[in-house]
């Protein structure tokens, strides 16, 4: 898709077309996505509110949607599957298709294409850039060269010559240490990646890298599609409107998260067993701290027991706490997980206490489902302060 989150909103407040729009938090946050003509200012995702801002006074700044966005990208995923059983859904605003199978009912892939922009844009008002090729790799790179809103096709015959024009740094897997540890050989573009004999490569950036690497700069990815692609990990993190002393209020953020969290498991079917912390100081320093539980859960309470003492073992160096994340990780089904139950669930005639608060849990989904997320909280989550989820003191679009 193309600035997914931006252009959903646009969908729904066609008003602001033509407008630069950013989707983000407010003065502390960061951008989501911003639309084209935003981007014309140098704002792009992930950058601070407050540097976007800087580059882009005018730009009018929508909160994020995040229920509306779900929903447009389980709908466009219905779209594609409408095309292929070979889905590999890798974001929520990114798939590959295997259309190998397709072409006989549907015709070339530049028709498919055409077909499934078409529909995406009649159905919800949003568009959508293609990239066609033999590799998921090339693919990917003929996608971003696509946009906004275009289709490219790199032949198979043209792979090696499309991608010798590319710096190094397009190559999937080279972010900015690879990139240096190149450079200093003296590889700054994939041509001379692929002149390079592979054992210089691996001497640059290790065995396995420098292997993989160098096939992907003749186009070679054998990988397939993955269609049913689990998800890794889910998380949630918020950035404080004024950093944060009190590492009480941090905990009771960390609740907040770890019930959120918690949510979208029960949400998926997913059980998780491992708990991670992330925290931001004031100097921008970033800290992570994991733990793995004797059996893995979907029950908020127990999330924030972990995440409540990975904080507690945090050397902070006496500065205040800027941002503050919980993520759960190793994932499985519940159905297929073995939720370990405490002698008080076993000895007890009704549910014992793990039970109970899983089954408080899912009816506090229930309220939340009916009334909106806010309609019920953790009581000790209401000591966290605003954070830019709900803080705004920007130019902000009318959402009633």
């Amino acid at each position: 898709m193309d600035a997914f989150f931006a252009s959903v909103e646009l969908a729904r407040r066609p008003q602001l077309r033509g407008r630069p729009v950013i989707v983000g938090g407010a003065a502390r946050g960061v951008v989501l996505a911003a639309t084209y003509e935003a981007r014309a200012y140098g704002v792009h995702s992930a950058m601070p509110m407050t540097a976007a801002l800087r580059l882009c006074p005018k730009a009018v700044v929508v909160p994020p949607d995040h229920r509306a966005y779900h929903e447009v990208s389980v709908g466009v995923m219905e779209v594609l599957s409408d095309v292929t059983a070979l889905v590999e859904q890798v974001s929520v605003d990114e798939a590959f298709l295997d259309v190998s199978g397709a072409r006989r009912r549907l015709g070339p892939p530049t028709q498919i294409a055409a077909a499934v922009r078409e529909t995406v844009h009649r159905r919800y008002g949003i568009t959508c850039s293609v990239g066609i090729a033999a590799t998921k790799f090339v693919a990917k790179l003929a996608s971003g060269h696509a946009k906004p809103d275009g289709v490219l096709l790199v032949p198979k015959a043209a792979t090696v010559a499309f991608l010798r024009e590319l710096p190094v740094g397009a190559l999937w897997g080279v972010g900015e240490r690879t990139e240096s540890a190149l450079a200093r050989w003296g590889i700054t573009t994939v041509a001379e990646l692929a002149d390079c004999d592979v054992a210089t490569v691996q001497r640059a950036i290790g065995k396995v890298a420098g292997a993989h690497l160098h096939d992907l700069a003749w186009g070679r990815d054998p990988r397939p599609v993955q269609p049913g692609r689990e998800e890794k990990s889910i998380g949630s993190e918020e950035t404080f409107v004024t950093d944060e002393h009190d590492l009480g209020v941090v905990q009771a953020k960390a609740l907040d998260l770890s019930d959120r969290c918690a949510r979208r498991l029960r949400q998926r079917g997913l059980v998780g067993r491992t708990v991670t912390v992330k925290v931001r100081t004031s100097d921008f320093r970033t800290l992570t701290r994991s733990r793995t539980l004797a059996t893995p859960t979907d029950v908020g309470r127990e999330i924030y027991l972990a995440a409540r003492t990975l904080l507690a073992g945090v050397d902070l160096r006496g500065l205040p706490v800027r941002l503050v994340g919980v993520r759960v990780d190793s994932l499985s089904a519940v159905a297929e997980a073995a939720l370990q139950p405490t002698l008080d669930d076993v000895a007890g005639e009704g549910p014992g206490p793990a039970q109970a608060r899983r089954e408080a849990e899912r009816a506090m989904d229930e309220v939340r489902d009916r009334f909106g997320t806010l309609a019920i909280r953790s009581g000790a989550a209401l000591d966290a302060p605003s954070t830019d989820r709900s803080t705004t003191t920007f130019q902000v679009a009318d959402l009633s």
